[in-house]
């Protein structure tokens, strides 16, 4: 038996609560080695001596290149949770517990039956607290989300004028737009968007801010004069909300504008300033550097001179954004917040921010932006979700640029699933592509086919789809101004529009948020994909990136097709085993009956 390979991780992704009832706990093991895996269970404050454990066979339910992982669910278990493994192989059987092998449980019994035990030495849950089970917004992990530049997508219904303007106010403050999208654009499209079958959208910065991009704020508690009014935007939320959809906002928390009020105040006054606390890294007296080439005397976003950094532990910093946060979800009712440069801000201002958010509304869904492994911030005190860059990633090097094979990408899609609870998994917001990055049609060589087999694992797979505003009329880009480029209205890209509609339809119609997820095929020869989706439904996929025409009719067995391209029968609903093939860049989606 491979013992470098067992692992199990107590109070983590591998043991976490479902519910107050129901229990979830994985092992990790080397690939093919275990014969078996048995998790045996008690209650930890059970009066019986020895604790009497019941015994449940584990599944192996993922693998990637080096490890199976088994995984069980326990229904109406003890709040407190002991338990350990029996692990075979052959003629093997290893007890596995506190980390470390062994032959005999820790129980002692004496030569007068006296029980000496050793309960606490299992792995332990102390209790399933109500507090403690994460649990995501209902209307979340539903959502199908449009992502919009606000500066980018219209002014007016189906247009943008793409004429920027520099607005000054009475105070001083100017404010920039480059292309002229507006509020109410966003408002006169809502039935385009809806018509497109997303019920969210989530909006990139909104308020008062000197440049176009609007991620250097001035003013937090008012809508940019370039883009329109409060009234604007209330009239906004309000059509949102006619529609049954939500509507989610950028909250820029780590910086500011070097024009926002309290840093003035620190220009002015340097130390005798009552906000000196309030940024980090601050030289007195403090100067606006005149050029880029010159380096602040202060701590900035990435080095942006326009934007100082904020300290986040001032408490006084944290009840200001606490206020913000408030502030938009009583009064605009908008329904979470997408929140930048999170994993520089600090965890309490965090806890603090997600508190009073969920005073006005618990409902309301927290996105952090975190690009690399966000363990530490999705216990359920900080986070709902984050932006799943990983989930880009991988399907860049699979579906656009091919340099992973199914095989590979089949690996990498299960560890990112199981970095987390099945339930925080489930919620990660998943994107092709952002205002941060390249648009993922140009990364596929404008080659359509590749970026529809991209956008169909996406609707399909785990997770909340995230979608940029115009991908579905193939907006190309790989600089900033090109994939922040103006919604191209005037090309309607019909065939496109009716595609990206069918594909998010059958995942709202047939596909539960927490539906399991199994891998069936994933072939480093062919390329050949195929997974399921199953719920209250069982939806099989089949994604061929390979070259050639594969035989797949084993998977087409007692499905009925609701989506294909490049099967060979195309007008086939009930396929035979051994009768269907796929094309190169083909796919499927079935109801299995």
């Amino acid at each position: 038996m491979n013992k470098s390979a067992v692992l199990h991780i107590p109070m983590s992704q591998y043991a976490f609560a479902w519910s107050e009832k129901n229990f979830i706990i994985r092992l990790r093991a080397g690939k093919g080695d275990l014969d078996c895996c048995t998790l045996f269970y008690g209650d930890r404050a059970c009066v019986s001596s020895p604790v009497r454990f019941t015994a449940i066979s584990m599944k192996k339910r993922y693998e990637d290149e080096l490890y199976d992982f088994y995984e069980v669910m326990l229904t109406d278990c003890p709040r407190r949770l002991c338990y350990y493994f029996l692990l075979e192989k052959g003629n093997e059987k290893i007890f596995y517990y506190a980390d470390s092998f062994h032959q005999r449980m820790p129980d002692i019994i004496t030569e007068d039956g006296f029980v000496i035990e050793g309960r606490s030495e299992y792995y332990q849950y102390p209790y399933i607290l109500r507090s403690e089970v994460v649990k995501l917004p209902e209307w979340y992990t539903d959502a199908v989300v449009y992502n919009i530049f606000p500066d980018s997508f219209a002014d007016e219904k189906e247009n943008l004028a793409e004429r920027g303007q520099t607005l000054k106010s009475a105070d001083g403050m100017v404010s920039r737009s480059r292309l002229g999208g507006t509020i109410r654009g966003i408002t006169e499209n809502l039935d385009y968007i809806c018509g497109l079958g997303f019920n969210c959208l989530y909006l990139n910065p909104v308020f008062c801010a000197g440049e176009y991009h609007k991620y250097d704020i001035v003013d937090y508690y008012h809508i940019d004069p370039c883009m329109g009014t409060d009234e604007d935007f209330l009239e906004l939320t309000e059509a949102v909300h006619e529609r049954g959809m939500h509507i989610i906002i950028d909250g820029v928390f780590n910086h500011c504008s070097w024009y926002f009020p309290q840093f003035e105040d620190v220009v002015r006054n340097g130390c005798d300033s009552e906000y000196k606390d309030w940024f980090y890294e601050l030289s007195f007296p403090v100067v606006r550097p005149n050029t880029e080439k010159e380096k602040p005397e202060y701590a900035c976003f990435a080095y942006e001179r326009k934007m100082p950094k904020l300290n986040t532990a001032n408490p006084q910093v944290q009840e200001y954004f606490a206020n913000v946060g408030r502030y938009w979800i009583e009064k605009f009712h908008v329904d979470g917040w997408r929140l930048d440069v999170a994993n520089e801000v600090d965890k309490n201002f965090w806890r603090k921010f997600r508190s009073a958010v969920h005073a006005a509304n618990p409902e309301a869904v927290l996105i952090g932006e975190v690009w690399e492994n966000a363990e530490v911030w999705l216990k359920g005190d900080m986070f709902d979700s984050v932006m799943n860059y990983d989930f880009r990633k991988h399907c860049r090097d699979f579906f656009a640029l091919q340099q992973t094979t199914a095989e590979g990408f089949g690996w990498n899609m299960t560890d990112m699933f199981l970095r987390y609870p099945m339930q925080v998994s489930s919620g990660q917001l998943n994107l092709l592509d952002s205002h941060d990055v390249a648009r993922f049609y140009s990364l596929c060589g404008e080659d359509y086919d590749k970026w529809q087999a991209a956008f169909l694992y996406l609707c399909m797979a785990p997770g909340v789809p995230s979608v940029f505003y115009g991908d579905e009329k193939r907006i190309a880009g790989v600089r900033e101004e090109e994939y922040r480029r103006g919604m191209p209205w005037a090309e309607h890209c019909t065939a496109e529009a009716e595609f990206v509609k069918k594909v998010i339809g059958i995942r709202r119609e047939w596909i539960g948020a927490y539906d399991d997820y199994r891998i069936l095929r994933a072939d480093k020869e062919t390329n050949l994909l195929v997974f399921e989706r199953a719920g209250a439904r069982r939806v099989r996929v089949l994604i061929h990136m390979g070259t050639g025409t594969v035989d797949a009719g084993k998977y087409f067995a007692g499905g009925r097709i609701l989506l294909q391209k490049g099967v060979e029968e195309p007008g086939l609903e009930h396929s035979k085993e051994g009768f269907c093939r796929i094309k190169e860049k083909g796919y499927a989606v079935m109801v299995m009956e």
